[in-house]
């Protein structure tokens, strides 16, 4: 992103070699001059100011919270086949996008084969509970892998717990009514969204099918509950408690939003989403 005309009229970037996302909030989203314009009001992830945008060399463009966009701008975005996504705070939420039309539908092929050969499917599986468990298990049934990583995640819950210092009585879920639990409890599930958010994000991004999941397989974000998960020891749970034991000292501050702030902080802070492209990426060998 930067300051001043940019001059970019006709050429078309292939994503390849493009710079990747770009984050923006408070603002409004126009066209000047042929030119992808962004007026800043400031108090959020900007300075205020008058940005123009390098949306040829983008191949997705976040627009957070306080903002607009206008028809030129977004006609200008689709005609270069750069993506906009409406997103929480630093990518907390996904709430929408159009679909992004990457160059070429080479991962989705890649990604449609594994899921459709058990085999292959298993070795995905594989190969995500090994860089989550930071160690290859022997096992090759995949309600056994579950397992495995069931009792290793109750253990991770009892060590953040203990080094984030924060009371901790086990992992407690009802799918019927997320807000029921302890204070820890409904952290996990308001970290979980929010580092699905930046997933799904990363999915988008890369053109992979959101449907097609290794390890979830009901939910129509099954492969970006896939790539939440591999980061939910270092990233989620952290979140997560961190928010709780501020909430518990300072009950007047709503947990979610506690939450959200944490998550948003970290998801910019370790570079979350362009290294979960990457993760999409290895996982099927597309360099």
């Amino acid at each position: 992103m930067l300051l001043g005309r940019l001059g970019l009229d006709t050429a078309r970037l292939p994503h390849e070699i493009r710079h990747g996302l770009v984050y923006l909030d408070r603002g409004r989203l126009e066209v000047e001059d042929g030119c992808l314009r962004f007026v800043c009001a400031g108090g959020g992830g900007l300075p205020a100011g008058d940005y123009q945008i390098p949306h040829q060399a983008l191949s997705l463009v976040l627009l957070g919270p306080g903002s607009s966009v206008t028809h030129d701008a977004l006609r200008l975005l689709a005609r270069h086949n750069t993506g906009l996504a409406a997103v929480g705070q630093d990518g907390v939420r996904f709430y929408t996008a159009p679909p992004l039309l990457p160059d070429t539908s080479e991962l989705a092929r890649r990604q449609a084969r594994a899921w459709a050969d058990p085999e292959v499917r298993l070795s995905i599986a594989r190969r995500m509970y090994a860089w989550r468990l930071e160690e290859v298990l022997p096992a090759r049934d995949l309600d056994v892998l579950r397992g495995i990583e069931g009792a290793r995640m109750k253990e991770s819950y009892k060590l953040v717990a203990a080094r984030v210092g924060i009371a901790w009585g086990g992992r407690r879920y009802d799918r019927g009514n997320p807000s029921h639990g302890d204070v820890p409890n409904q952290a996990i599930n308001h970290a979980a969204s929010a580092i699905e958010g930046a997933a799904a994000i990363a999915v988008a991004c890369t053109g992979a099918i959101p449907q097609l999941g290794f390890i979830h397989e009901d939910s129509g974000q099954s492969f970006v509950l896939d790539i939440a998960d591999l980061v939910r020891v270092e990233t989620t749970i952290p979140v997560a408690f961190r928010a709780a034991k501020e909430h518990l000292a300072h009950p007047d501050q709503a947990l979610e939003r506690l939450v959200r702030r944490h998550a948003a902080e970290t998801i910019r802070r370790q570079k979350l989403i362009p290294a979960m492209i990457e993760r999409v990426k290895e996982l099927f060998e597309l360099s």
